[in-house]
């Protein structure tokens, strides 16, 4: 008989959260009941999976009662203090935040890239940053046909990266400036709408800031190797949806850009997408809204023999987070490592 699993979604009406709930429902989850969990700002609000209206909840101690499958977009803080609890209730948590994903009981997982990293799971399994799985998804194909020595990213980040929110101040910025007048900031330190800054989050004392130490930590985790040379500069960019990377590689042989093609055109996740007579290549505007990684622009470093330069771009909200999210819950769910009680024979929501 198939399984199905009692699934809730905390932060449900964020810009990730409600990419959960689209996604659960468009790749056909075995979802048996569904439950949305918010801020108590969000609690009373509707939202509709499968052509039915659910409300959303209050997070609470009896949240996690006869769930099987935690879903959490909330922030660092909250899936601190309750992914522990729907673990001690009897769930599996994929969290989308970065409060586990250094732990090293907590696997941090890209499905096309290191999928058996689910199976010793211990009740939590973490989402990589967004920048991370756009990377990793985009140069894993390369690096198992040759390792990869050496990596020097630069991210172009959308506002989506820091919410619904942050969406809707840029679009307020740029009619503020079209008019006339003064943008204002509430969610970024300055204004986004046409201008761009480095990464807002905090720096350490060798001047790289907390998104640059993600993408540096996490893929070293990803690829199980601790000591890759990792380098990143994450710059907010005034586009709405989807991050773009600038992602120069290094070898230890040379690695022939029509290899590099040739595979990555057939890689789990990522579409081709170059055009040299037109000069089209990957841009945030077509990721927007799809499931692949667009990759193009590849080509031989013309400073280094052994160097290997490709462009890429992709939708943060979906495969950066949600979709990579499902991804795990599907590889937990054939894997049968989702273990649920009698009760997974409720049909009814």
């Amino acid at each position: 008989m198939p399984r199905s699993y009692r699934v809730a979604i905390l932060g449900a009406t964020g810009a990730v959260g409600t990419e959960l709930l689209s996604l659960l429902d468009q790749r056909r989850f075995p979802v048996a009941h569904l439950k949305l969990l918010a801020s108590p700002r969000s609690v009373g609000q509707q939202l509709i999976f499968q052509g039915e209206a659910l409300t959303v909840e209050a997070l609470d101690e009896q949240a996690f009662e006869n769930i099987d499958l935690v879903l959490a977009s909330a922030g660092g803080s909250i899936s601190k203090a309750w992914a522990p609890k729907a673990v001690e209730a009897g769930a599996v948590v994929i969290d989308n935040s970065s409060a586990f994903r250094m732990d090293v009981q907590v696997p941090l997982v890209v499905p096309e890239v290191n999928p058996k990293d689910v199976i010793p799971h211990q009740g939590i399994i973490a989402n990589p940053n967004c920048t991370t799985i756009l990377m990793t998804v985009a140069i894993h194909p390369l690096h198992q046909v040759q390792p990869i020595q050496r990596i020097v990213a630069a991210t172009y980040q959308s506002a989506s990266g820091a919410g619904a929110r942050a969406m809707e101040e840029v679009k307020a910025q740029a009619l503020a400036i079209l008019q006339g007048q003064e943008p204002k900031t509430e969610i970024f330190p300055y204004p986004l709408a046409f201008n761009l800054f480095p990464h807002n989050t905090k720096l350490n004392g060798l001047g790289y800031c907390e998104e640059e130490m993600k993408m540096v930590n996490e893929t070293r985790k990803i690829f199980g190797l601790p000591d890759l040379r990792v380098t990143a500069t994450c710059v907010r960019v005034p586009v709405l949806r989807a991050h773009s990377e600038a992602i120069n590689l290094e070898f230890a042989q040379p690695f022939s850009a029509t290899l590099a093609r040739d595979l990555l055109s057939k890689a789990p996740g990522v579409k081709l997408v170059e055009d040299w007579q037109a000069n089209y290549f990957p841009m945030p505007i077509d990721a927007s809204g799809k499931d692949d990684v667009l990759v193009g622009r590849i080509r031989q470093d013309i400073s280094n023999p052994n160097g290997l330069e490709l462009w890429l771009s992709g939708d943060q909200i979906r495969k950066g987070a949600a979709l990579n999210a499902v991804q795990i819950a599907e590889l937990l769910d054939t894997q049968d490592l989702i273990h649920p009680t009698q009760r997974t024979t409720v049909a009814a929501r």
